[in-house]
């Protein structure tokens, strides 16, 4: 089986177990920015990964939904953020890099600017880790948001705390799926995965520094504090961040960000 790996800190506790105590037999990690991962689902190259909220919504009648696992924050985050050199309020007709890393913070800071600031920018691609030279603001996600900064950047806003400020809800980034054509065929591997997801969460709750300790030295470039960062992440797919994520769908359907989503479809065994 081909399971992806999002190559970010937030998605390293789902893998400690695999990486470090036990390899999941007969499955191969690939390991990618979620952008990378989201189109190898997208076109069949991966049986089951960690996915884009956005791209679930565009792909969602091929996948299912593990219903345990997720990677969210409530409010504040860290590693999606917006840099710019103006306020927020100011953006209209600016030029804004979109990263090319991800989906759902691209929808999020639309939606964002669209619905609550009334800003229209101009939106053009940039790298995942981008200089403020040829533009005015860029999205940054992940572990490039994380990095020591290239130089001052006069205004930063973390897109978690504005979504919860604007909208009173959290941010449900990526969910976890499985292809639905695959399921029969690889039901000892999906559960193995799982099993592993569920050890790797209980070492980050009862061996939390041995987990950072291995993160560190996976993401050497990182200047933050992990044992915030892992303490402001979210991985149980509560009942509250399923509302949430229906919250986020609707709102980004009604903009025509996404795909019209009407339900979520999880995976039983």
């Amino acid at each position: 089986m081909k399971l992806g790996h999002i190559d970010y800190l937030n998605c390293y506790p789902f893998y400690y177990h695999a990486f470090e105590k036990a390899p999941l037999q007969g499955i191969t990690i690939f390991s990618d920015y979620p952008a990378r991962l989201n189109s190898m689902l997208t076109h069949g190259a991966l049986d089951m990964s960690p996915v884009s909220a956005a791209t679930c919504a565009d792909i969602g009648d091929d996948i299912l939904l593990l219903p345990d696992f997720c990677l969210s924050s409530i409010g504040y985050v860290g590693s999606v953020i917006l840099i710019s050199k103006f306020p927020i309020e100011d953006l209209n007709g600016k030029k804004v890099g979109l990263t090319s890393a991800s989906h759902t913070s691209v929808v999020l800071l639309k939606a964002l600017l669209k619905k609550y600031y009334k800003q229209e920018p101009e939106y053009i691609k940039s790298h995942p880790r981008p200089l403020l030279k040829d533009m005015d603001a860029a999205l940054v996600i992940g572990n490039d948001a994380m990095a020591k900064a290239s130089g001052p950047i006069p205004y930063t806003y973390d897109l978690g705390d504005l979504w919860l400020r604007k909208t009173g809800f959290p941010v449900v980034f990526a969910v976890f799926a499985v292809r639905e054509k695959i399921i029969n065929h690889y039901a000892t591997e999906i559960k193995l995965t799982i099993s592993s997801y569920y050890k790797s969460l209980s070492c980050l709750r009862d061996d939390k520094k041995h987990v950072i300790e291995k993160a560190e030295e996976r993401y050497p470039d990182i200047v933050y504090d992990l044992d915030n960062y892992y303490d402001l992440l979210k991985f149980e797919f509560t009942d509250d961040l399923k509302d949430a994520l229906m919250f986020y769908y609707s709102l980004a359907g009604e903009l025509g960000l996404v795909r019209k989503v009407n339900r979520l479809r999880f995976l039983e065994f």
